[in-house]
């Protein structure tokens, strides 16, 4: 038998449509119910590709004992955190501050007016190791309901005020370099000099810390920091956080080592690691770095773009029941899809062992299977095997391919083919950024592609954005992500790709952040517009987590679109932000990364650079790949050429005074202040070169 949420678009709550539980979806319908029938509201928050709420899932939700009860004691809420995480972000808020954690699965029990008063995240359905289990948990919030409502009404009112409390963020005024100082200096003493990476296990990628500490380098001329991303990406790609035979990244690693890996593999992951792979090669040159970038590519080809050009939201961590049984493999299977030498090379190449190296999470015991992972690196690899690297390299990509195929066969972990904004615009802004590094048309295309998509079918005739699209349906207002990430995209595309109409899209969706989003008393932008639900009060998004904040990157767009259009009203707000975010900067400054980078580009050396001439000459071509490989100052970039000389004078006004001449010229402003026209690509190197020198 189905429930309401099999009819739904969501891939999570479609997970659920054949549940015992009488579900609803998050709406009017399901409060109403639960005024008339005088019954508490049980929400359950998750998302498709997450391991722990697959677990309480068979443990609950499937279980008809479990499912009588809650029935009887509550109206019970599904919701997917990836389609709303406006309403997750309160709720998270809430279930941090009773309980001093979060992640999901999140549970939380209200009053039929939203108000919480109970707040976890995973329960058993038995009470266990002093976790209290669903079967005892019910009937105690249901006696509760029942006769002690006064006492339960003023919980959750003390909650509602404590929560009040969250969004009071002072402002003050524009914060200097030391913050900045602080931020690096936090990083470096949470940093595993052994392994690579920030603090213990669990440990995640947390890329734009990296990309932090790479422009910190380049700032402040710090080794030291470029050393913590390069050990830090190194171990990274060389550890079972890195699928080896199809690519990609998991979400994050259970142990120190980044051995044992969260299976799962996340969108916005992909996207924020191959910026942090792309700006490594450039600072470091190590050509794993840039193979990562490659294979990412081809992963994110492979399992996450749509046939329309947008790309998917994940692939969970389980199949068949059970975590990353698709990705492991036993030292028997390897020696009988492979020759005896290959199966030997494979074995001792990728660590794999008869007992297996792969140990179960809770009991820490062997199961015989394997993570395929790397102690060395590949060159050095290849001289352990007395081979040269390039024979090396064309042997393991013929037995991962072999490898591949194999596993191709088994049962694939579920793709959810929900397409967001938000995440899109992290994924558009890397494949550019990655592609303008690189010299790979191909990433750019793929950017662009993405872009044409959003706009085509997220966007309304007013330029407004839907935050999610699934089987032909665009739904949901979009939020402040949506606007910022999206908009990251467009700066990026547009310096990649030299159209000014993607730049006018980011100038648009700038501006509706600014009108819908602002907050004109202290500010910052809200998470949410003006005029949709609140729950408990407006929230901002101040912490960069697992991806930046959109503040943090709302940030950095408006530094980037006033140096690219000369609008110095958006130094303006951002200096606003930043004086809006000024209280984490001086606590907590590691925690505010992204942003940290984006204050970077006030207070140190930043660049302008307008390349006039025709985009298929040769020096053209050249000079561009000299700027985007040898600048080490963060810049933006215009092309001006004929064919967009005209609408770029309307977006960029400045634009217009670089003259196209019979050759190609490059200004190059730094520091308030342009220099002389340079005309060829030595010069260009010579002028970086003494730059940097003086």
């Amino acid at each position: 038998m189905k429930n309401r949420l099999a009819a739904e678009k969501s891939p999570y709550l479609r997970q659920h449509g054949e549940n015992p539980v009488d579900w609803y979806p998050w709406g009017e319908e399901a409060f109403e119910k639960a005024r008339n029938e005088d019954k508490p509201v049980f929400l359950s928050v998750g998302y498709a590709t997450c391991h722990w709420c697959h677990v309480m899932a068979r443990e609950s939700f499937e279980d008809q004992q479990v499912a009588a009860l809650m029935n009887k004691a509550f109206v019970n809420v599904k919701l997917d955190r990836e389609e709303r995480p406006d309403i997750d972000l309160t709720y998270m808020t809430v279930c941090q501050l009773l309980t001093g954690q979060g992640g999901w699965p999140l549970t939380i029990v209200m009053t039929p007016d939203k108000k919480p008063f109970f707040a976890a995240t995973y329960l058993p359905k038995k009470s266990r190791f002093g976790r209290l289990g669903m079967l005892d948990l019910i009937p105690q919030i249901s006696e509760k309901w029942k006769s002690e409502r006064e006492k339960i009404l003023s919980s959750a009112e003390k909650i509602s005020k404590g929560f009040a409390r969250t969004l009071d963020l002072p402002s003050g005024d524009l914060p200097g370099l030391e913050p900045i100082r602080q931020g690096r200096n936090e990083l470096q003493q949470r940093f595993d000099t052994d392994h690579g990476g920030f603090g213990d296990a669990p440990k995640f990628p947390s890329p734009h810390q990296l990309t932090f500490l790479i422009q910190y380098e380049r700032s402040f001329d710090d080794p030291e920091s470029l050393h913590m991303v390069s050990v830090t990406l190194e171990a990274m790609r060389l550890g079972g956080l890195w699928d080896h035979i199809g690519f990609g990244f998991h979400r994050y690693s259970t142990d120190s080592r980044w051995l044992l890996p969260h299976f799962e593999k996340m969108l916005y992951d992909q996207a924020m690691l191959m910026i942090a792979y792309a700006e490594g090669w450039k600072s470091t040159g190590d050509q794993l770095f840039y193979r990562t970038v490659s294979e990412l590519a081809r992963y994110l080809e492979e399992r996450l773009t749509s046939e329309q050009g947008g790309f998917f939201s994940a692939e969970d961590a389980d199949s068949e029941g059970e975590e990353g049984k698709f990705y492991l493999w036993s030292l028997e299977e390897v020696r009988k899809i492979l020759p005896g030498d290959e199966a030997e090379l494979i074995e001792e190449v990728y660590q794999l062992e008869l007992e297996g190296n792969f140990r179960e999470e809770v009991s820490g015991r062997k199961t015989g299977a394997n993570i395929p992972h790397l102690q060395l690196r590949p060159e050095k690899q290849a001289s352990e095997q007395n081979m040269e690297a390039e024979a090396f390299n064309r042997q393991m990509e013929s037995i991962r391919e072999k490898l591949k195929l194999e596993r191709q066969k088994r049962i694939r972990p579920f793709r959810d083919e929900k397409i967001l904004t938000d995440w899109n615009g992290l994924m558009i802004a890397a494949l550019a950024r990655a592609g303008r590094l690189t010299g790979k048309p191909s990433y750019v295309e793929s950017a662009a592609r993405a872009f044409s998509f959003i706009h085509s079918h997220l966007t309304d005739p007013s330029g407004q954005l839907k935050h999610r699209y699934m089987e032909g349906e665009a739904a949901i207002p979009a939020m402040a992500a949506d606007y910022a990430y999206l908009g990251w995209g467009a700066v990026e595309l547009y310096q990649a790709a030299h159209d000014p109409g993607v730049l006018k899209s980011g100038i648009e969706l700038t501006d509706i952040l600014l009108d819908k989003f602002w907050d004109e008393e202290r500010g910052g932008i809200f998470f949410t517009a003006q005029g949709t639900e609140e729950l408990l009060g407006r929230q901002k998004e101040i912490h960069d987590g697992a991806i930046p904040s959109g503040n943090s990157v709302f940030a950095m767009n408006l530094i980037n679109l006033s140096r690219l259009t000369g609008r110095t009203e958006y130094d303006e707000r951002a200096d606003a932000l930043f004086g809006a975010l000024s209280q984490i900067f001086r606590e907590s400054p590691s925690a505010v990364a992204f942003g940290l980078e984006a204050l970077m580009r006030v207070h140190k050396p930043s660049a302008e650079v307008i390349l006039c001439g025709e985009p298929d000459h040769n020096m053209t071509a050249e000079m561009m790949e000299v700027v985007h490989s040898g600048l080490k100052d963060p810049y933006v970039f215009h092309l001006k050429t004929p064919e967009n000389e005209e609408e770029l004078a309307k977006l960029a006004p400045y634009t217009g005074e670089y003259p196209l001449e019979a050759a190609p010229a490059l200004y190059l402003c730094r520091n308030f202040r342009c220099e002389t026209p340079i005309r060829s690509a030595d010069e260009l190197r010579e002028r970086l070169k003494s730059s940097e020198q003086g």
